[in-house]
């Protein structure tokens, strides 16, 4: 098993999608480790605050898809969501180093590695969790190499107004004008869906000083795609 390599990409930096989830459990510290020995430019992941007001590593808002089992992250508590063991990429191997890492295992091995952290905050979060994660990225010494991304305007206006320093992108699969204006009245980044991507929206990023990211692109024909429209960095599952 190997990634897939882009091997005109330019100038454009990779980032692994959940780690390389297209060859280990998304969103796990092999997951993780398979993208800090590889080329990427940075780790993108997605962190929940669980019902206990703790940080924990995973995608969705429930175990169903991951782990087959019927368990909340935002209403499950920390120490029930870390015992849980996930299965590999098959649905069927055994692995007890497969489950869900702490915010602080996440930072630890894209510092080990010398990856940016792309940090997605799920979900509408209170301020306080916001300005909490951001503090354990600061105290992870970590902030200057992190890039948090979110769908949610709150998280983003939470983020910069405590930490106006922050590098942070803005989520989206639509290039409204409302969210193009959002984008730009709060001197954000962009991370937008790869198929809603057009060389003008670039093209008015670039002159706003700004850096476009696209996701989730998984073929080298998509890739070549945004590469020509001018994109800075590219999120994918198996593209290196």
């Amino acid at each position: 098993m190997n990634t897939i390599k882009f091997e005109n990409k330019g100038n454009i930096k990779m980032v692994a999608h959940r780690g390389v989830s297209g060859l280990e459990r998304e969103n796990t510290c092999p997951a993780f480790v398979a993208a800090g020995v590889k080329t990427y430019y940075g780790i993108e992941t997605d962190v929940h605050v669980t019902l206990d007001g703790k940080y924990i590593i995973i995608h969705d808002d429930d175990l169903k898809r991951v782990a087959g089992l019927d368990m909340g992250v935002e209403t499950s508590n920390f120490d029930d969501l870390r015992a849980v063991r996930m299965t590999d990429r098959d649905g069927v191997t055994a692995r007890a180093d497969i489950f869900l890492p702490t915010l602080e295992e996440y930072l630890s091995i894209c510092k080990k590695y010398g990856k940016v952290a792309v940090l997605e905050l799920k979900r509408d979060m209170e301020r306080q969790h916001v300005e909490g994660i951001a503090a354990a990225v600061d105290a992870a010494g970590m902030f200057e190499n992190t890039t948090f991304i979110s769908f949610s305007k709150n998280n983003m206006l939470y983020l910069r107004d405590a930490r106006p320093d922050a590098n942070a992108q803005f989520l989206t699969s639509a290039l409204t004008e409302e969210n193009i204006a959002f984008i730009l009245d709060n001197k954000l980044d962009a991370d937008i869906y790869h198929k809603a991507m057009t060389k003008e929206f670039v093209d008015l990023m670039h002159a706003n000083g700004r850096v476009v990211n696209v996701w989730t692109v998984d073929t080298v024909i998509d890739a070549e795609a945004v590469r020509e429209m001018g994109v800075d960095m590219i999120t994918s599952n198996i593209l290196e």
